[in-house]
């Protein structure tokens, strides 16, 4: 469900395309070359556009068999089309061979659309995306009614200081060749660890947690349809948020256009019925969230870059976001160290 991108079918999805090839053949004969690989992005995850019935669909081919009943995609996908999410619906699965054969909502990012659409069709298109937020939040009790995955996990404590160790260990290590000095080190550490628990603290919604606009695409009928929400999970109420508003930018929004985005969440939110959250207490925990999934995501991209040779891609957004969290941890007067640090590597 991404761009498409013509790679040789014995190249690198070369299993996963055998596996594609002998499921579709058992239903339909279908040439090897009426399958279009598509590139995920930073997936383990092979995804093919497929001819299915009268029109096309996206077959996701995992690289290893699984039990319906308990994956993740399919368990999230039955609680978001439920909670009337627009997610891509499901016409096949073979655990067996790791398929799932869904709907094909071409291949429209959001995130394209917004680098060349009018400035009134962009704000239109991101609140709309705020309010399939706030619709997000609102399953959270049926995400508990139907015992669903995603209710049971949460950004809890051990989950924050994992992605935060990830980013030490990829920015600094991976990608900078650096060892810290202990002392810094130590002190960062702190810091990490105490955003870790705070944002562990607050209260919990359902979050997609991957909220970012390259995962939400426009569809032939011009609405807005979430992808890649096989990580939902419990966690704080700007988290999805931040990841619209500031993933993957080479530059940071006007601090206007943040408060304006942060207060339509809020009024989103009641208008669907949901607990009202005072707009000050929102934006401190909103500077939280940019910090902590600003580093999470820098650490991504440095592994992306460093390790798996991504780097045309991912490397361009790294210090752009290191300056929204710098910037964040000035506007909350916090994480001195981590300033210091990250201010005098950009």
């Amino acid at each position: 469900m991404s761009s498409p991108k013509h790679v040789s079918l014995n190249g690198f999805a070369s299993s996963a395309a055998e596996r594609l090839e002998q499921y579709l053949a058992a239903k339909s004969a279908v040439q090897s070359n009426q399958i279009i690989p598509l590139t995920p992005d930073a997936s383990t995850r092979n995804y093919f556009r497929v001819p299915w019935k009268k029109g096309t669909a996206v077959a996701a081919v995992y690289p290893e068999a699984f039990d319906p009943e308990v994956h993740p995609y399919l368990d999230v996908t039955r609680l978001f089309l439920d909670a009337g999410i627009p997610v891509p619906a499901i016409y096949s699965i073979d655990g067996e061979r790791g398929i799932i054969v869904q709907e094909d909502l071409g291949d429209q990012q959001l995130s394209r659309f917004l680098e060349s659409a009018s400035e009134e069709d962009c704000e239109e298109y991101k609140e709309r995306a705020i309010n399939l937020i706030a619709r997000i939040q609102k399953a959270t009790e049926k995400a508990a009614e139907l015992k669903s995955i995603a209710s049971r996990l949460a950004f809890d404590e051990p989950k924050l200081s994992w992605e935060l160790g990830f980013f030490r260990e990829h920015y600094f290590g991976s990608l900078r060749g650096e060892s810290l000095k202990r002392a810094d080190e130590a002190e960062l550490r702190v810091e990490l660890n105490d955003l870790a628990a705070e944002l562990a603290a607050v209260p919990r919604v359902l979050c997609h947690r991957d909220f970012h606009a390259a995962n939400l695409l426009i569809d032939s009928k011009k609405h807005l349809r979430v992808i890649d929400h096989q990580d939902a999970r419990m966690g704080p109420a700007s988290y999805d948020l931040v990841s619209l508003l500031l993933d993957r930018q080479t530059c940071a929004p006007s601090l206007a256009e943040l408060r304006h985005h942060r207060l339509y969440l809020l009024e989103e939110r009641r208008l669907l019925g949901l607990s009202s959250l005072d707009p000050d207490e929102f934006a401190r925990e909103f500077r939280l969230v940019t910090v902590q999934r600003g580093l999470k995501a820098v650490g991504t991209f440095s592994y992306q870059t460093a390790v798996c040779g991504r780097g045309v891609t991912y490397e361009p957004l790294i210090n752009p976001l290191l300056e929204m969290v710098v910037q964040a941890a000035e506007w909350l007067e916090r994480f001195p160290v981590l300033r210091r640090m990250l201010s005098s590597r950009l």
